[in-house]
């Protein structure tokens, strides 16, 4: 038994009598006496629980009077603090606009406060921990909060949007369904009731949100995940094709331990080199990341595809001209 769970043992037999004796939690608790004078010593000092001894009776109680805030059922070992402020860290850095580290922050500070020699530990683990997100885009954090809110409490939203292609922007109500981070960027999976179907939205080109008092459209997991979770990466569509990708035996390594769909197949051939297959759906985000292997990476088929990414490559060489 960990002494967290000891700390929880011991908070709720304080907690749902009016008087334990030191023999009955450590009977309770199956440990020494010397381990339950440091427990009853460690809540007291450092999670700061007003234990009190009333020698008349020989029993131990909370001080109910004492106001104190709490992380409910929830006791935390050195090493748990650890790893809470390490968790605490990865989320600052991963929310590019703060908006995690902003609400997180709060417990960060009572986690401070219960962890012997906290500052030193949090500034060490500032030191030690890096996220470096690449290409990720600026976003409201207004806009998300008011997203996550409508998405939980199942209302529509009235957003305006900025198409990627053209910068055109368009009023739109959707009806909130999943969202998602990929790729250092979040992205909203919605019914929009404009073109009366699912849509996929980048939370950043969002210009403006508003709550709309309205339920909103509800669409089966099975039908989300059909629609959208079926092809490569963040682009979706009804028409799934396979594609096959052969990498030179210098890259072969490398791609075999890298996850790109659930559903990929990969399999060593006898040069050495390794063959990748995968479902995709829409092929841009496909074609990026075969082309950033450059001659690593062989586009074996479908045809379509294979003549798409020589097309992209032959435009590229021909924007260098004779060098």
């Amino acid at each position: 038994m960990t002494q967290s769970e000891r700390f929880g043992i011991i908070e709720r037999m304080l907690l749902t009598r009016r008087g334990v004796t030191f023999t009955d939690m450590q009977q309770r608790l199956e440990v020494s006496r010397a381990t339950l004078h440091r427990d009853l010593r460690d809540l007291k000092e450092r999670m700061q629980v007003p234990i009190v001894c009333d020698r008349a009776t020989g029993t131990y109680r909370i001080d109910r009077s004492v106001e104190r805030y709490e992380l409910p059922g929830v006791w935390f070992s050195a090493g748990e603090i650890h790893a809470l402020l390490s968790m605490q860290q990865l989320l600052a850095a991963f929310d590019a606009g703060g908006l995690l580290a902003e609400h997180v922050g709060p417990l960060r500070q009572r986690l401070l406060g219960m962890l012997e020699s906290a500052t030193d530990s949090a500034d060490d683990i500032a030191r030690r921990i890096r996220i470096l997100s690449a290409a990720a885009r600026h976003y409201a954090p207004q806009h998300f909060q008011h997203i996550a809110a409508a998405l939980m409490e199942r209302r529509r939203l009235s957003i305006e949007y900025a198409a990627r292609s053209n910068g055109d922007t368009s009023q739109r109500e959707i009806s909130p369904q999943r969202l998602t981070h990929y790729r250092s960027n979040w992205y909203l999976e919605a019914w929009c009731h404009l073109r009366d179907e699912l849509r996929r939205f980048s939370v950043d080109a969002i210009k403006t949100v508003k709550t709309i008092d309205a339920i909103a459209q509800e669409i089966p997991e099975a039908e989300l995940d059909a629609t959208i979770g079926a092809g490569y990466g963040i682009f979706f569509g009804a028409e799934v094709q396979w594609a096959t990708l052969r990498f030179t035996p210098e890259r072969a390594r490398w791609v075999a331990a890298e996850h790109w769909h659930p559903e990929q197949q990969g399999s060593f051939l006898d040069d050495g080199s390794y063959q990748l297959r995968l479902p995709y759906s829409n092929d841009p985000e496909l074609i990026m990341d075969v082309l950033k292997y450059g001659p690593d990476c062989e586009v074996v088929g479908p045809a379509g595809l294979r003549e798409k990414v020589v097309g992209l490559l032959k435009a590229a060489v021909g924007r260098y001209g004779d060098e």
